[in-house]
Order: C-alpha cells, then structure tokens, then sequence
C-alpha cells in the first residue's frame, strides 16, 4: 500500500456560531484542525497528507499546520464538499498512491486504531466505511409532533475515514452527478464498488455545533496529562554596551558573558521546557564544547525545545520567567519580552508571563555581578507520551 489522507477542510462551518470557521478554532490552545493532521502525520502507514482548503485560508492552514512532523501540502476546494474531494483526489494522482482515506477536518479525534481498522478493510474490499450502530429509537417528526416509529433494524451511523482503492474512488467520482452525495461511500456505492463496515468510534465525532467544542475539550483533557518543568540560569557581567533578555536588545552599562548571546531568560525557559518532556537540559541539546553554538542567539535554543515538544504531541501551556537583577530595568520591555517568545514558541502572548525581581542588593545580582533567571513551563503531553 502507498496510503495518501485526503483531508477535506474547505467549509465554513457556519452552524457552529460566528466567527473563524470552526476548523481554526481553538481546541485545547491550538486550531482544531491541527489535532486532525496530526493524527494522520503521526501514523506509520500514512505516506502522505493533502488538506483540502478554502482558498481564503491559506495563512490559517499554514499556521494550524507549522511543524508538524510530516509535511501537509493542501489544495484549494470548491463550493460543495463533492467537488472539494474531486479536486483533492485530482491533485493527488502526481504522487500515485494506492489507497485514500477521505477524512472530515472536523473530526479531531480519530484513532491509530481505527485508522488501522479502515485499512485492513481495505485489503479485501474496495471500500472501508468506520460505523456505529443506531441506539436510539428512531421516530419521524411530522411538524414538531412524534410521528411513527422507524426501524433501526440495518441502519448504523457514518463516519470518517472512509477508505477507498485510489483508482476506484477517483473513477466513481469523475462519473457521478454533480453534488448528490453526502459522503463518500454514497458515491463508491453510486459505482457498484464494495465498500465493508469497520467499528467506528464515539470519540470520532465530528465537531459541529458551538456547543460539540465544550464536548470537544471536556473528550481532549481526558487524552493528556499535564507536565511541568524548571528551568534557572545565571551570566555574569562583562565589558559591552547591551544586554540580551527573552530575545530583547537592551542598551546596558555592561555586557553578559556566555559561549552563546547570554539570554538568560530564553536559556531557563528552554530547560523548563526540556524538562517538562524528560529531554534533559540545554546542555545536551547545545553543548558549550560545540564552536558552531559561539555567539549563537538563544531562540535556537527556545525554538528547538518548542519543536520537541510539538514532535510528543504537546501542546505547551503555560510559560512563566523571572529576571533578577537589579539592573537594568525590565518593566519597559516587558510586553516586547512577551512578545518574542510567544512568536519564537508559535504560541499566544496571553500563554507567556515575564516578571523581574531584585534581591534587595544581597548575593552576586545584588551587588551586580551578573543576572540569573528562573522559568516554570507547563505543557499538555498524550497520557501515551514519553
């Protein structure tokens, strides 16, 4: 198998309120639609994704899709989802693949599971369809009033992924009428293709209503476990005419003296962060012996703990650094320190706190001999995670 996700996102998602469309809204602190691909990039017999989008959103996708460990590439979609899958499968013929699962972007919780059920579906069928049975009593209402009784004997719920032969699944959809379905298995059986059944999953639910996103994360807190870490530093004073605090050039009396820029704000917020994920501390990651780190700035460091965190599948939380020193003054650059490491860690202002402190003129800051930091990072890890 050379197994592509086809994963269609291109909808406005108008019934979930006001607002972006819901597949770049917040769930769990990063757009939802970032939980759908990463479930697909993180799995060994998925070659590769195509993200089907609108095409307003393309700075949206971008951002819901930076550093992922697999590259999500994406294509433009069209006013109906029939059309949308059309012009993915389409696109997706340059790169030859085998076998499709067509995925709602909507959907952020699919399993490894049962992306695995889909697929060994397909190994004897040209189709694989996830469903639920029907619980529920079934009834029509007939103008607000209850109607007769439905049978549910035959009737299960559809979901996605649905997996299809590649070749198949193009063909049937080439030849069928313009915007008739509502999925995909209605068109390969539209094309007499065998489509079997899979267990679905309830957690697979697609995110709708603005009130699916309060499922949404009540279901996601029940994925993760909460980590934290600490980080402190210490530079002391040289010769030089600026500082370098939490990625901020301030002009100073002195210098602060290290084998890279000295941040001493950045360096304990990356061993916070390294910490929370058990990947031991800058040290290892960047050691001093090592000439190509001289003079080398810290958002390397910052950056590259961001990046290890998001290949676990984290998502950092919180972060929050105090500067002790008793020069030179911290507070007005304060939001400019905010601001950096938010940008260097791809995550909200709001999630960084940067505070300082002095020691009342007691120890080697009191008596300015150099700066020392101290950093806590809080992240959300897969209750699976290292």
């Amino acid at each position: 198998m050379r197994v592509a996700a086809l994963i269609v996102a291109a909808g406005r998602g108008t019934r979930a309120g006001a607002g972006l469309p819901k597949q770049y809204r917040p769930l769990g602190g990063v757009p939802l639609l970032r939980h759908t691909l990463a479930a697909f990039c993180g799995h060994p017999m998925i070659d590769l994704t195509l993200t089907v989008i609108h095409p307003d959103d393309t700075a949206l996708f971008r951002t819901a899709s930076q550093g992922l460990p697999k590259q999500v590439a994406f294509v433009p979609g069209e006013a109906s989802r029939q059309a949308s899958v059309l012009a993915g499968l389409e696109a997706l013929t340059a790169h030859e693949p085998t076998h499709v699962l067509i995925h709602d972007g909507a959907r952020p919780f699919v399993s490894p599971t049962l992306i695995d059920a889909v697929l060994r579906g397909l190994e004897t069928a040209d189709g694989a369809l996830p469903a639920l049975a029907v619980i529920d009593t079934l009834r029509r209402d007939l103008a607000g009033k209850a109607g007769e009784t439905v049978s549910r004997d035959g009737l299960v719920r559809a979901q996605t992924p649905q997996g299809f032969r590649f070749g198949a699944i193009l063909a049937a959809h080439r030849a069928a009428p313009h915007d008739r379905f509502t999925d995909d298995a209605a068109i390969a059986a539209e094309a007499a293709l065998q489509t079997v059944l899979v267990p679905g999953a309830e957690e697979n639910f697609k995110v709708t209503e603005a009130q699916d996103f309060i499922r949404a994360e009540r279901h996601l807190s029940q994925l993760r476990e909460t980590r934290t870490g600490s980080g402190f530093d210490v530079h002391r004073f040289c010769d030089g005419d600026h500082v370098t605090l939490c990625g901020v050039t301030i002009p100073h009396t002195h210098g602060l003296l290290g084998h890279s820029d000295a941040d001493v704000g950045l360096h304990s917020l990356t061993d916070a962060l390294l910490g929370a994920i058990g990947a031991g501390d800058i040290g290892d990651h960047f050691p001093p012996s090592d000439m190509q780190w001289k003079g080398a700035t810290s958002d390397i460091f910052l950056a590259h703990a961001g990046q290890l965190v998001r290949a676990r599948g984290g998502q950092i939380n919180n972060l929050d650094v105090t500067l002790i020193c008793e020069a030179p003054k911290i507070g007005p650059h304060r939001d400019a320190m905010r601001q950096k490491i938010a940008e260097i860690l791809q995550v909200d202002v709001s999630r960084v706190s940067v505070k300082a402190t002095t020691t009342e003129a007691l120890g080697f800051t009191g008596r300015r001999e150099g700066i020392a930091a101290q950093a806590i990072a809080t992240v959300l890890l897969p209750l699976n995670g290292d």
